[in-house]
């Protein structure tokens, strides 16, 4: 899905230079340490996605590559989309390009029927994702469909490393039944798309910003704890019914409602909370590049000259590259 042409952002992630804890083999007392030194995370912001309209004219909901939430390093962009009115979204994304990121599209309902520049072709629907690598260069069209009537799903940018701008474009493209999901006697369901949790590793694997994607549902009345790696940038966005998060940054938990993306402080774990409603929501995290960048539209590089370059290989007709 198009970006519209953004500056160069100023915005850096929340993080602290401590090092992951991780596992240890250390003597009980260390160990008992070591837990009480476990920090939980604070949600540092809440940003309320704001209504966009992209590629031939979908409406979308976005909440990262914003004027409240520019870049999250090393996430690029946030959109939810899904509507029940056709007219929002069949217009879809037609042919356009992609160079120096990763795109990542999570569907939950309806079909998205994609195409693209080296011969890739076909559909994903409800549960399934797809976790493109456009490395040096991929034009493709993303169409969407309803299904009963409905069609919804979320995508997301991941910068790439600059060691990997240039790379080979790739897909990895899961279909719902391969998502491994871990259902808790509490009745918590944990859908994990990426990273590892309870021993479950995710669907997608080798990506360079070693993220976390979990989707995660919660009952009423729960109390939820989820690692996540100190250092890492991390945020959740909240899609259905509603859930307290926290601590946060100046007093205790707040009672967050949807649509919410939160902002976490680093730490070790996130915390939730619910009451009389259920709460559904993603957690994504990865691992911060802290490098410069150099954005416009569907181009990410690191200097205004490899945008430049860019744009040369698009108007020249040599931005696909053979193998």
């Amino acid at each position: 899905m198009r970006q519209v042409r953004r500056a160069v952002p100023d915005a850096r992630p929340l993080r602290s230079d401590d090092a992951a804890t991780g596992g240890s083999n250390a003597p009980p007392a260390r160990q008992q340490e070591e837990k009480m030194d476990t920090l939980s995370r604070k949600v540092a912001r809440v940003v309320v996605p704001q209504m966009v309209v992209e590629g031939a004219g979908v409406k979308l909901k976005r909440s990262i590559a914003t004027g409240t939430l520019d870049y999250l390093d090393p996430f690029l962009l946030f959109d939810h989309f899904g509507s029940s009115n056709p007219d929002d979204y069949l217009a879809g994304f037609p042919m356009h390009p992609h160079r120096g990121i990763e795109t990542v599209t999570y569907m939950l309902a309806g079909d998205v029927q994609h195409r693209d520049s080296i011969g890739n072709s076909g559909s994903i629907g409800a549960g399934d994702v797809q976790w493109m690598t456009s490395g040096r260069g991929i034009l493709h069209e993303e169409m969407p469909r309803p299904r009963d009537g409905q069609m919804a799903g979320f995508q997301l940018w991941v910068n790439l490393p600059s060691s990997l701008k240039m790379t080979k474009p790739r897909y990895q493209e899961v279909p719902s039944h391969l998502i491994p999901e871990i259902s808790r006697e509490d009745g918590t369901r944990i859908r994990v798309i990426a990273g590892t949790l309870d021993r479950t590793h995710g669907a997608v694997t080798d990506i360079a910003a070693d993220p976390t994607y979990l989707d995660v549902s919660v009952p009423p009345e729960r109390n939820l704890t989820l690692p996540c790696p100190r250092g890492h940038t991390a945020f959740a966005y909240v899609f259905e019914g509603e859930g307290q998060f926290g601590p946060t940054a100046d007093g205790p938990e707040k009672t967050l409602s949807h649509p919410r993306l939160l902002v976490f402080a680093d730490g070790d774990t996130v915390e939730v909370c619910t009451g009389t409603s259920p709460v559904r929501f993603l957690l994504v995290s990865g691992n911060p590049l802290h490098e410069p960048i150099a954005r416009y539209g569907p181009f990410v590089m690191n200097t205004r000259e490899e945008i430049e370059q860019a744009l040369r290989d698009l108007r020249e007709g040599t931005f696909v590259r053979p193998d």
